[in-house]
């Protein structure tokens, strides 16, 4: 006997009587083709007021159609207890704020201590089959807001706002020096470093990545950004605020220590030559880290907003900063 996921339903307004069920699950509901060539072979994959049916239909208002996923596991990912902080959760949706130094999902060579081991141990204490799908990543040292959908819908529809760019995705950060402009925008492509392809750098080559940042409160060397992003590129932010001249505090990748290891003058334009971007005038923190040190960058998922595909309403998620970044600011009061 299968077992599966509690239904989606849509009701059918008397405006859209005469309508195709195809139509209904495509344009409203908005089924991807792969999900709903699955659902066609699913025995209660696609049902009118209760009664499987034929998608070239023509529907009533009225009508009530439901769609249903066959539960799943994800039986290549062991269940750890580990600490989970959860900030919400539904039958579609689990939303956590995770811990910088956790490690979204398993990888060659880390197969524990991940979000997955923590989420799948997590459900199965309920006693729920899911699949474990993050609709984002975080950066293992990245700390925050983190939306792991529950069924392959919930995953595709979140996924499609993210490429219409209608989601909210907000950061805070702790930069070096002290930022001058109190909103701006960096519209600069990213694209791998050849020579070290595990960096991002900007380069005129690259593809379009676009950061919005505001200050929220400038200290003795450092300051306090809120960042906003338009696209999602592989270490956006903390490219787009080194080329800023703004490091993240920590970040041992972008920041000025990795620059002086890897022989770069701290005061060397690191623009990358393109037009129109913001000079990236030095940190007045790159000649001496002024601030306080932190173990990782200084990085907050702080906010994530969308429609959620379940109730088609907006809703929006957030988690403070935490403890290790609160600390550093306190220190420059």
């Amino acid at each position: 006997m299968m077992n599966y996921y509690s239904p989606l339903t849509y009701v059918v307004p008397p405006d859209e009587e005469g309508f195709y069920l195809k139509t209904i699950l495509q344009n409203r509901m908005g089924l991807s083709r792969k999900l709903l060539s699955r659902l066609k072979l699913t025995e209660q994959g696609i049902t009118v007021n209760g009664k499987r049916e034929y998608i070239s239909i023509k529907v009533n208002g009225g009508d009530v159609i439901e769609i249903r996923m066959q539960e799943e596991e994800s039986e290549d990912i062991l269940p750890q207890d580990l600490p989970l902080e959860i900030l919400y959760e539904d039958e579609h949706l689990l939303i956590v704020n995770k811990e910088s130094g956790m490690i979204v999902h398993p990888t060659h060579g880390h197969y524990l201590n991940t979000v997955a081991n923590a989420a799948v141990h997590h459900w199965k204490e309920r006693g729920e089959n899911v699949r474990f799908r993050p609709v984002h990543r975080l950066d293992q040292e990245t700390s925050g807001v983190l939306a792991i959908a529950k069924n392959p819908y919930v995953h595709q529809q979140i996924s499609e706002q993210m490429i219409a760019h209608s989601i909210t995705k907000e950061y805070l950060a702790i930069v070096h020096g002290t930022v001058a402009e109190d909103r701006g925008t960096i519209d600069a492509p990213i694209d791998r470093d050849p020579e070290q392809p595990h960096v991002r750098i900007v380069t005129p080559s690259g593809y379009r990545a676009v950061t919005h940042y505001e200050t929220v409160r400038r200290y003795d060397g450092i300051t306090l950004v809120r960042l906003m992003l338009e696209t999602g590129r592989t270490h956006q932010i903390r490219v787009h605020m080194k080329h800023l001249g703004h490091p993240l505090l920590g970040d041992k990748m972008y920041g000025p220590e990795a620059d002086f290891a890897a022989g770069e003058d701290p005061g060397a334009d690191v623009s990358g030559g393109v037009p129109g971007a913001p000079s990236a005038a030095p940190s007045p923190a790159a000649d001496d880290a002024a601030g306080p040190a932190l173990a990782r960058q200084a990085l907050h998922a702080y906010r994530l907003g969308f429609v959620h595909p379940g109730t088609r309403e907006r809703v929006e998620f957030t988690a403070p900063l935490p403890a290790d970044m609160q600390a550093v600011l306190d220190a420059c009061e």
